[in-house]
């Protein structure tokens, strides 16, 4: 993958198969196939572990849910220490611009999950929103903040 992104570089151990790339994603423990996508998820993990403070452990990839009785995969949910959903992250490839229905998809997901955070990114271009599911409303934020402060926000510890 050789699309810049809009995140710190990170070291990545990847491997080829034939003609299959594969990235070794730390928090599954295994080697994963290298798709744009996959190129997003993973840098904005290591955003998230890294420059964020989030606690690796509390990282779900690929996380399974059902939505209106049907299986779906967030890309990344971030948990509080109790083990709720604090932040829901959306990845698309580089080439994929975000558009509402990107944002439409996240939401959906987070109807089930209720995230008070929800991140949409194609590793170029990062939208992050406050949601208030009280108010039905949402609020652009201008950065995504540290996972501390992220709590503290909410009122968790």
């Amino acid at each position: 993958m050789v699309d810049a992104l809009n995140l710190p570089t990170y070291e990545f151990r990847t491997q080829t198969r034939g003609d299959t790339r594969a990235i070794y994603d730390p928090l599954r423990d295994r080697y994963v196939r290298l798709t744009p996508e996959e190129w997003v998820r993973q840098h904005f993990v290591q955003y998230l572990i890294q420059e964020l403070g989030v606690p690796a452990g509390l990282v779900a990839v690929e996380a399974a849910f059902q939505c209106q009785g049907q299986p779906r995969r967030a890309d990344v949910i971030v948990h509080d220490r109790q083990g709720d959903p604090l932040l829901l992250v959306e990845c698309k490839a580089p080439r994929v611009s975000i558009a509402q229905d990107a944002f439409d998809q996240g939401a959906r997901y987070n109807i089930v999950l209720q995230a008070p955070y929800l991140v949409v990114t194609n590793g170029q271009t990062h939208y992050a929103c406050a949601i208030d599911f009280g108010d039905q409303s949402y609020t652009f934020l201008d950065d995504l903040p540290s996972y501390d402060a992220l709590l503290d926000t909410e009122g968790h510890s």
